[in-house]
């Protein structure tokens, strides 16, 4: 006896646009042989009837059928069909222009286990018309970005205490390889009270440019500050 294959359905209507007036009819079934593919459609009813299996894949091939007398009337020569490999799609246009959605597909009001809806497909009536409620994508960025991704902090910039951070470079003695002697060269010398001294060693090497001897004489008889 041959088996009856699960059908999913969904539908669109419209009182004014026959392309919008329209029922989703997929036969999920994997695996039907074309070459035994039994598809009627007229107005009132629609029939299947197929082999369907795969013996590479360990699919027992079987014989499938079903027939249903629809609803209400459908048009078949501006209705379609698809075989994939996984199913037979059909789209069929209804006959009747009108809003209100059909209550079923069957035109007997009886309950059929293999009849199921096609969520992938469906949309409410009062939201067919409507554009899909807008998903919005959570910006959240975590409690203000962390320092930029969790960086810890600059830890002052040669001196100037208590500039943030960006990538955890103390005293800004890295930046990506630059050395501090490289970055007061670039700087010129310093940048507003910057202090050579303070930056170690390598700030004795900085020049001044408008200056030809060694520098001022030492203060002689000073005191020291208490």
């Amino acid at each position: 006896m041959p088996a009856h294959p699960e059908v999913l359905w969904a539908q669109r209507s419209s009182e004014s646009d026959e392309k919008k007036n329209i029922l989703y009819v997929t036969v999920n079934l994997p695996d039907i042989k074309a070459g035994t593919l039994e598809y009627n459609l007229t107005p009132t009813s629609l029939s299947f009837k197929a082999k369907a299996g795969n013996a590479d894949k360990g699919i027992e091939e079987k014989d499938y059928e079903f027939a249903i007398d629809l609803y209400a009337e459908v048009v078949p020569e501006a209705s379609s069909k698809n075989l994939t490999s996984r199913s037979l799609s059909l789209l069929l246009r209804k006959k009747e222009l009108r809003a209100e959605y059909w209550p079923r597909l069957t035109k007997e009001k009886v309950r059929n286990a293999f009849i199921k809806t096609d969520f992938s497909k469906w949309v409410d009536e009062d939201e067919q018309d409507g554009d899909a409620a807008a998903v919005e994508e959570d910006f959240d960025m975590g409690g203000g970005m962390g320092g930029m991704g969790g960086m810890p902090g600059m830890g002052g910039m040669g001196g100037m205490p208590g500039m943030g951070g960006m990538g955890g470079m103390p005293g800004m003695g890295g930046m990506g390889g630059m050395d501090l002697d490289s970055m007061l060269k670039s700087m010129g010398g310093g940048a507003g009270g910057f202090d050579p001294d303070a930056a170690g060693p390598s700030g004795a090497d900085v020049e001044s440019d408008d200056s030809d001897d060694d520098g001022p004489p030492p203060l002689e008889g000073a005191e020291p500050k208490a």
